[in-house]
């Protein structure tokens, strides 16, 4: 399907760029009108700033000054009383920005830009003034001047120039997923496709909804946008993480069918119905309700009499229903977030906890070896400036502090440091240009301008650009920093080496000490993901998570969004599981059994608990290897057990979900079989 983009949306990045730059130069203006004694921290916190999406610079902003003022308080308490033991001072400055860095990596949210800004402002502050501490307090506050006028700046322009909203662009990623999430579920049912493509799209799936949580937080500082906009698009959020865990449980119910010609045959029109329904964008009313009519005369009655098929058929029967109703759901509330309506006055058929919170993955372990190796590269460059008595040497720990906290996140750090070599080196050819043969032709603010415009729009326009957005804000505004633009020119081709040279010296060390320290990569890293999915799995079945049905699934889908990335150095197997989200639907299902199990009879809830028990001893150690095969054969004992208890609505809630444990532990398990059970005590 061919989407019609405006002229806005085709030209973003250009007009990004121009709006980007206007705003620098009025930063930068202002500045030198107002006598500021560095200007150019004015323009360079515009870009820093700057964002495609209004409410996204406003969030930006505030978290900057956040940062900012914590980071300058630092300053002013460190420097001054630490300036008389250098080697001290280093280490403080290392311990500060390792410590600001942890946090900004176990944050998570747009909101960690406050903990990592924090933590490079007392390096971006701190060394550069050890040589005039007495002027430390008046150095930091001009600094903090200037760059909350460029944060106003860039806020004033974003609101008054052609601003973008967050919230239409998170719609219009909802709307794309929603009908990535259609295709997929047409695909389950009638088997279009290998298992190898469906896996593929689930992990894409996960890794776009990820993004689109991320974007939506920056929902709260858009003032233009309804507050039923952001209740809608939450809510819209609640029910699409319901739907990648329903599909993958559809997808094994209807494989441990597979081998039943008569109940496949069974369901093989609806499943057909369905996928129609669902290629055709789920717009149709009646259609759906024609559905949920014949999935509710297709469902077995579980009474005395049923058998497993029955079950089975009736677990799947009630998959296929939830998915009707989330689909028509979140039609529902995409048409009242587009007429700002209040999602609470809609009638949906599937209801999640709006008390309930999403939740992300931390990984305590890699922050702290991340955030402890920039430490180290700090306190490392520090001791080389001071062991030589460099004094341009305080560039090197500067910028292992930035640059190593704004890269601490990838995985295998030595190529990334060496590919950001070559955006350095051209960093520092673009800055001697300038300040060698343009600068000193320049005679007015006008002249100013125009010169440094084809630069900086080019640098705004890669900005705007996904493919190029880092390395676009990494040259605007390292090469306004580095080009120190005052009211006067001054030029000292000595003083442009030695920051030269200290600036590649203090990349290349840092980058060298984050791959020492970080040597394990992304495989390492990608083993803790799996394994914590086990992790979480083991305390939903020990009862030692609180985490209800809404946190689980966000903080299982995404572990997968972070699997995306990595997701060709997990083993075969692990990825399947990955994909299909068998943990998450595990816990899932588990919780269900608990809650339902309370209709049923002592004995039968001792089996269930008996299992669970067995189930989280084995998982506390498991990673890839296929479950023993006697794990499956005494859940299948205590699913005989829960079939001798009398017909009820609880029993039958019980039943599906350690069905839905069964296909989803065990699809390549022979299918149950009725079996015997001999009265006996069973301990819980």
């Amino acid at each position: 399907m061919t989407q019609h983009y405006s002229f806005w949306d085709r030209h973003a990045a250009i007009l990004f760029a121009l709006r980007t730059f206007a705003a620098a130069m009025l930063a930068f203006s202002i500045a030198l009108l107002l006598d500021m004694p560095r200007p150019y921290w004015a323009m360079a916190s515009v870009y820093i700033t700057s964002n495609q999406l209004t409410g996204a610079t406003y969030s930006k902003a505030v978290y900057r000054i956040l940062g900012t003022l914590i980071g300058a308080a630092g300053t002013i308490i460190l420097v001054p009383n630490l300036v008389n033991a250098p080697e001290l001072l280093s280490l403080c400055i290392a311990l500060w920005v390792g410590i600001c860095l942890y946090l900004s990596l176990i944050d998570g949210t747009p909101r960690s830009y406050v903990f990592m800004l924090a933590g490079y402002t007392v390096a971006l502050l701190g060394f550069p003034i050890v040589s005039t501490p007495q002027a430390a307090f008046d150095i930091v506050v001009s600094r903090v001047q200037e760059i909350i006028l460029g944060i106003i700046c860039a806020s004033v322009v974003a609101m008054l120039v052609l601003p973008r909203s967050v919230a239409s662009a998170v719609t219009a990623q909802a709307d794309a997923w929603l009908a990535g999430a259609r295709r997929l579920g047409a695909d389950v049912l009638v088997g279009r496709g290998s298992d190898q493509e469906r896996d593929k799209e689930r992990i894409r799936l996960a890794a776009a909804a990820s993004e689109i949580d991320q974007l939506g937080r920056h929902l709260g500082y858009e003032v233009a946008s309804s507050s039923n906009i952001g209740q809608g698009l939450r809510r819209l959020r609640q029910h699409m993480l319901s739907l990648l865990p329903l599909l993958g449980s559809i997808e094994d119910r209807k494989l441990a069918l597979a081998s039943n010609g008569e109940a496949s045959a069974r369901v093989a029109e609806l499943f057909q119905r369905t996928a129609r329904w669902l290629e055709t964008g789920g717009h149709d009313g009646q259609e759906a309700d024609a559905l949920r009519a014949a999935l509710d005369q297709v469902r077995p009655a579980l009474d005395a009499a049923a058998t497993w098929i029955d079950i089975a058929v009736a677990g799947l029967i009630v998959q296929l229903r939830k998915l009707v109703d989330v689909m028509q759901d979140c039609e529902l509330l995409r048409e009242a977030i587009a007429t700002e309506r209040n999602p609470d006055l809609l009638k949906l058929a599937f209801m999640p906890d709006t008390s309930s919170y999403a939740v992300l993955h931390r990984d305590h372990g890699q922050a702290l070896l991340s955030a402890a190796s920039v430490a180290l590269s700090v306190l490392a460059c520090s001791g080389l400036s001071i062991a030589t008595g460099w004094s341009d040497g305080v560039i090197a720990p500067l910028f292992a502090a930035v640059v190593g906290s704004i890269l601490a996140g990838v995985d295998d750090p030595l190529p990334t440091f060496r590919s950001f070599y070559g955006v350095f080196l051209i960093v520092i050819a673009i800055h001697g240009i300038y300040l060698f043969a343009v600068l000193p032709r320049i005679t007015t603010l006008e002249m100013l301008i125009a010169a440094l415009a084809p630069a900086f729009v080019l640098f705004g326009w890669m900005a705007g650009r996904p493919e190029t957005a880092r390395v676009g804000y990494m040259l605007a505004v390292y090469i306004s920093v580095e080009l120190a633009l005052t009211e006067t020119y001054s030029a000292d081709f000595l003083s442009y080496a030695n920051s030269s040279v200290a600036l590649m010296l203090g990349i290349a060390l840092t980058g060298v000490i984050c791959s020492v320290v970080r040597l394990l990569g992304a495989s390492w890293i990608a083993g803790r993901l799996v394994r914590s999915n086990w992790t979480t799995l083991v305390a939903v079945a020990e009862r030692k998570s609180d985490q209800d049905r809404l946190a689980l699934a966000s903080l299982m889908q995404h572990r997968l969004a972070l699997l995306a990335t990595r997701i060709t150095v997990v083993p075969a197997e692990a990825r399947r599981d990955a994909a299909n989200l068998r943990q998450l639907r595990t816990a899932l299902n588990i919780l269900d059994v608990r809650r339902a199990s309370f209709g049923l009879s002592r004995r039968a809830r001792a089996a269930i608990e008996a299992f669970l028990a067995h189930l989280a001893s084995i998982c506390k150690n498991h990673v890839v290897a296929p479950l023993p095969d006697g794990l499956v054969g005494q859940l299948d004992n205590t699913i005989a057990f829960t079939l001798q208890e009398s017909s009820a609505e609880a029993r039958d809630e019980v039943l599906m979900g350690l069905a839905g444990i069964r296909s989803g532990l065990f699809p390549e398990s022979p299918v149950y079989q009725p079996q015997e059970i001999e009265h006996r005590t069973i301990a819980a």
